[in-house]
């Protein structure tokens, strides 16, 4: 089994709409399905897109209506991964009728093809989802793998979305396993994604949604100039649906703003990782961090990388016996990935430079203890167990 359990975006206030979205859903599978009785089958059967004979209700009702609980658990958890980044991006407004409009379209392509009923928020949420990879396609999904044990690994949202999601799921295994497919709306799930795809590449380039230097459009863009294929990506008659907020590109092209000195390091960062030259990352990295004024254990907020990139500089800088560095990366990380599955991991390793390396055991002991609650691994926590004792020992001799 192979699930999303998390992603690097770190939203700017709570999406609030997007777990009114959840709750409506749970609410209304509760009252028809596990309260609701031959009335509420009623109700389902009233509500459901009846693709023969669709009535214009059905179209919005449907997405709240799922056919069992393993339906609405695997619908709702992509909505949490990928929705609540997405409604941070569009407001708690915008974002709803996004969410609306991404399933009225997908029931739309479901009823050109299928005369059967449809029940299910999966349209909705593959529009939210291809929205999410046009706003945030650099990030990375953490993926958790359930078999005999589990483990959780990184993958590129453009790969997951893309070719697992999109391209395997909906069109490659269908074909494979046709009784499994019976009851699933492909149809439904693809309209979805196209909308999503087209709607908020839209919304970039008209500027309704702020832009910056990471979303799809600027990607492009970039890989043009690369390319030497010309300009950036301009729209005539740019319209704006709601105001611009001030720290974004506003309405002008993309080229016509400089990055700041600290987008620049983050893009630099971005492009030496890439290249797999980790020495140079670091380099810059250390360039942003003098620039930003930060402390070996305060790095200021824009020092924190996306999540695989930040821990990539802390290992690097470990590896080349630049501790205090190597404290101050991990530190970062650990305040911006608090829900992080291998912050226990972390907590070790920075604890053993605390206490190996700087001789900061005050610091090494919180760390340690603070890591043997999550650690698994029994040579794992033995370590942990044998440096806490140490540290504590240098401390109660310092005292």
């Amino acid at each position: 089994m192979l699930i999303p359990v998390g992603t690097d975006i770190q939203t700017r206030r709570p999406p609030v709409a997007n777990w009114v979205l959840i709750g409506v859903n749970v609410l209304v599978f509760l009252l028809s399905d596990w309260f609701g009785g031959s009335f509420g089958a009623q109700l389902k059967s009233f509500y459901a897109l009846d693709g023969a004979r669709p009535s214009v209700h059905q179209y919005l009702t449907y997405q709240f209506l799922h056919g069992d609980g393993w339906h609405l658990l695997g619908n709702m958890l992509f909505l949490w991964i990928f929705g609540n980044a997405v409604c941070d991006r569009m407001g708690g407004f915008g974002y709803v009728l996004f969410y609306l409009a991404g399933g009225v379209f997908a029931g739309l392509a479901f009823t050109q093809v299928a005369d059967n009923p449809l029940v299910g928020a999966s349209g909705a949420i593959a529009a939210v989802t291809t929205a999410f990879l046009v706003l945030y396609p650099r990030v990375h999904i953490t993926m958790l793998v359930w078999m005999f044990f589990a483990f959780t690994f990184q993958i590129p949202a453009m790969i997951l979305i893309v070719l697992k999601m999109i391209v395997w799921d909906n069109m490659l295994a269908p074909g494979i396993d046709q009784g499994a497919a019976a009851n699933v709306a492909y149809s439904a799930h693809l309209g979805g994604y196209a909308f999503g795809f087209v709607a908020a590449l839209g919304l970039l380039a008209l500027r309704a949604l702020p832009r910056n230097q990471f979303d799809m459009i600027a990607l492009w863009d970039r890989w043009r100039r690369r390319q030497g294929l010309g300009g950036p990506v301009t729209v005539a008659s740019p319209v704006t649906a709601r105001p611009i907020v001030v720290e974004e590109l506003g309405s002008r092209p993309l080229d016509a703003i400089p990055l700041t000195p600290v987008e620049k390091l983050r893009e630099e960062i971005a492009q030496h990782l890439a290249a797999r030259d980790p020495a140079a990352a670091a380099g810059a990295y250390l360039r942003l961090l003098e620039l930003e004024g930060g402390g070996a254990t305060t790095p200021p907020a824009h020092c924190v990388l996306p999540r695989t990139h930040q821990l990539e500089i802390a290992n690097y800088l470990a590896q080349a016996r630049q501790y205090l560095e190597a404290a101050t990366a991990y530190e970062a990380f650990i305040a911006a990935y608090p829900g992080a599955a291998d912050l226990g991991q972390v907590r070790l390793f920075l604890g053993l430079i605390y206490a190996r390396y700087l001789r900061q055991y005050d610091r090494a002991v919180a760390q340690l203890r603070l890591a043997l609650e999550t650690l698994q691994l029994d040579a794992q926590r033995t370590l942990a167990e044998e440096e806490l004792r140490q540290a504590a020992a240098h401390l109660r001799g310092h005292t």
